[in-house]
């Protein structure tokens, strides 16, 4: 589906239900709640599903949207969810349902009866932007939640996933009339102490290979409670090591509880396709940024991704 397609389908249909991916990032929680207003604006009724992980910094933006027990929606949709163990344990029951997913991720399993996709946007929210556009006009609202979704993605316009278009379209949102200074300051200038501590271990036992190019970093379930870190001081932490002069693909491994990693890969897409990398470990994502959940302890993990590097240097 295009766009324009897809803001058909969203006129011609009601009562919808929304739906985020686990540990919720900035793009899903936006994309969502920048729909659900958007749909709520052209009288339809939408709600989003509550999502359990989301943490402080972004529950804010579904206040008023979430839906009322005993909900039952006629029309599903995904944002930013791209493969079907990516759903939330309170969404399970609507994973052979969904109606439209809309997503950015090359990896998109095509698991909805009807997909919109564009992997060429830097974040879901650039595409949901289009779709939106086609619907309503743009509220202050609408605006800032797409533009925590379009920010979030493309680290405020740094990562190399950002273009032109993606400017343009944060130029937009911020016509919209919502302030962007408490936001980007909130999510790009602002760390907690605890964040700040995890990075000092973090950078203490970091590990270098291939001359300093590729780093490796553990995050475990000691080290958060050391400092008693919640999930919001970990937010984009995997973004951590990549700031480190002369690496060009960085290795996160966060222990999600014992025996059980979840692995993330920053990467040069000119040098490493992280997805790539990713994929052979079951997971997905895109050239430049990509994850996956690996069975065992952090040694298993640490030689799995860099087995799985190897095998795509190699191909």
């Amino acid at each position: 589906m295009t766009a324009a397609q897809a803001a058909a389908f969203l006129t011609a249909h009601d009562n919808y239900l929304i739906l985020t991916h686990v540990r919720p990032d900035g793009d899903t929680i936006g994309c969502a709640a920048g729909l659900c207003r958007a749909l709520r604006q052209i009288g339809k009724t939408a709600y989003v599903l509550e999502n359990p992980q989301a943490t402080s910094l972004f529950t804010p933006y579904f206040s008023g949207l979430t839906a009322p027990e005993g909900y039952t929606p006629e029309t599903v949709v995904s944002t930013d969810i791209a493969a079907r163990g990516l759903f939330p344990e309170n969404a399970q029951a609507y994973l052979e349902r969904v109606d439209l997913a809309i997503d950015h991720h090359p990896s998109q399993e095509f698991f909805a009866r009807e997909t919109c996709l564009d992997s060429k946007k830097a974040a879901c929210g650039e595409l949901v932007y289009e779709i939106v556009q086609q619907l309503c006009p743009l509220t202050p609202e609408i605006g800032e939640a797409l533009y925590v979704a379009v920010s979030t993605d493309c680290g405020c316009f740094v990562y190399s996933n950002t273009s032109p278009g993606t400017h343009r379209v944060a130029a937009a949102l911020m016509e919209s009339g919502f302030d962007p200074y408490p936001v980007n300051r909130k999510f790009f200038r602002t760390k907690s102490f605890k964040r700040l501590k995890l990075e000092g271990m973090l950078a203490a036992g970091m590990e270098l290979l291939d001359g300093g190019e590729t780093a490796i970093v553990s995050l475990t379930l000691e080290m958060l409670a050391q400092v008693g870190a919640e999930e919001r001081d970990i937010d984009d932490i995997s973004a951590f090591v990549g700031q480190v002069e002369g690496v060009r693909n960085g290795i996160t491994l966060r222990e999600l509880r014992p025996g059980v990693v979840k692995l993330s890969l920053r990467s040069d897409p000119g040098d490493l396709n992280a997805s790539a990398v990713c994929g052979l470990l079951g997971g997905g994502g895109h050239a430049a940024a990509a994850g996956a959940t690996v069975e065992g302890d952090m040694a298993a993990a640490r030689l799995a991704v860099l087995d799985a590097i190897r095998r795509v240097r190699e191909s």
